[in-house]
């Protein structure tokens, strides 16, 4: 359970003093429980899903990309750099991302199996694609492609 390994690198960087993966890891578990408690508040006696999980690791690699971005364009490249090593510390903790060739491939096997025929079936055939493969695929891209895939 990917909980689980969360906790138990921690407890890994925390006996080898890796103070980068310290500080990411205590991140990414202190939103966690965040998480599990608005999702409690909502009636869930569990906390958020693996599949909710990965999809907050998706996020917060994303944020971090955007914050290079804006860090390379102030000139800030230690910045920059701070935030590439939190991206490598989530991403162990991710299945393999999609390329883009198997992305098209997901998608075109995804409009198949549900039958979407044009862009009124957008946010159905999105729908299940953030199903089947959230964690290994960039939805932002995906949608993009969806939409290309539904005009064609």
């Amino acid at each position: 359970m990917l909980r689980t390994r969360l906790k138990d690198t921690l407890k890994e960087a925390m006996k080898s003093k890796d103070k980068r993966k310290i500080s990411t890891l205590r991140l990414i578990l202190a939103t966690l429980h965040d998480r599990d408690i608005a999702s409690r508040e909502g009636g869930s006696d569990e906390g958020i899903s693996d599949s909710e999980l990965l999809q907050m690791l998706t996020t917060m690699v994303r944020q971090r990309r955007d914050s290079i971005a804006a860090y390379k364009n102030g000139g800030r490249d230690d910045l920059a750099a701070s935030e590439q090593e939190e991206i490598e510390i989530i991403s162990e903790f991710l299945p393999k991302q999609f390329d883009e060739v198997e992305m098209k491939q997901a998608i075109e096997e995804t409009i198949t199996d549900i039958g979407a025929e044009g862009l009124k079936d957008m946010g159905k055939t999105m729908g299940a694609l953030k199903e089947k493969y959230t964690g290994r695929m960039d939805f932002a891209k995906a949608s993009g492609m969806v939409k290309a895939a539904l005009n064609g």
